[in-house]
């Protein structure tokens, strides 16, 4: 049977090669794109060898936008079986959303939070649903997440806002997989390794933060090589025995002592619920 999985900020880097390889596999691929014209050249390139992929305009800046998303999915997919979560910012200044909330967190972590709530009843449909959040080991810079500063008025620095909205892809993968791991649900956090992508593209980093972050991208893993991590959480049935862990680089390992705080994780989700309207369907309590 064909399976779908949906990819946010699929027109790049990881997200990219992760779309070709699985397209590659014979999946049916959904892409998201905040640019529309970045996200029909990505297409094109994913339809090469004849493979079937839509795209969907999607700004995880915006709640509007990620509900808008959300419909044209459920719209256009009759089944998704994975989702994703893949796309991400890295900023050297703070900016604050239409909604609120300081750009980074938002786009990184209480996007990506409020469209998996929104596709999760179609994910479940699903013989063998996964949700896959991408993070990084810098999550290990981050001792908590600022559940009461979420503009960063107290907590700004150049690592930190990338690092919090990092540690929270952990602590709602081990939160989403605690909460519906009795209904099939598979979710998986993973560190793709450092991988020359469009992260902090378009101005995003600035001064010397952004020269240095330019000039290490020599050294760092292709997109296809930071994929494979991300693409092994989608197919490999293994997986289906680590629902709920931190993998880097392949290999399944212990996050931060902060990214393993169960009330922490239960703290991020009852704030991320209100400040997202996020409604999750029902869980099985014995999951817990």
């Amino acid at each position: 049977m064909e399976r779908t999985a949906l990819i946010t900020g699929g027109n790049s880097g990881i997200g990219l090669a992760a779309a070709i390889e699985l397209a590659r596999r014979g999946w049916q691929i959904a892409i998201t794109s905040r640019d529309q014209h970045r996200g029909e050249q990505a297409l094109e390139r994913i339809r090469a060898d004849g493979a079937d992929a839509q795209l969907l305009q999607l700004d995880l800046a915006s709640f509007a936008s990620v509900r808008r998303c959300a419909a044209d999915a459920l719209e256009q997919l009759p089944r998704i079986d994975t989702l994703i979560n893949n796309a991400g910012v890295n900023v050297s200044e703070r900016v604050i959303t239409e909604d609120g909330i300081e750009r980074t967190l938002q786009v990184n972590h209480f996007g990506h939070f409020l469209l998996t709530s929104l596709l999760l009843e179609r994910l479940l449909a699903s013989d063998d649903p996964r949700v896959i959040n991408v993070s990084s080991v810098l999550h290990q810079r981050a001792d908590g997440f600022p559940l009461d500063d979420l503009m960063l008025d107290h907590r700004w620095g150049r690592v930190y806002p990338y690092a919090a909205s990092k540690l929270a892809n952990i602590l709602f993968t081990s939160e989403l997989q605690a909460r519906y791991g009795a209904q099939g649900l598979t979710t998986i956090a993973v560190h793709p390794g450092g991988v020359r992508t469009h992260l902090g593209r378009d101005g995003d980093l600035r001064g010397l933060f952004g020269l240095a972050w330019r000039a290490m991208q020599t050294f760092l893993l292709s997109p296809q090589q930071g994929a494979a991590p991300v693409t092994a959480a989608a197919i490999d049935e293994e997986m289906r025995n680590h629902g709920g862990a931190y993998f880097h680089r392949g290999k399944r390992r212990e996050p931060s002592a902060a990214a393993q705080d169960p009330a922490a994780a239960d703290a991020l989700w009852r704030i991320s619920c209100e400040v997202t309207d996020a409604s999750y369907p029902e869980f099985a309590e014995q999951s817990q």
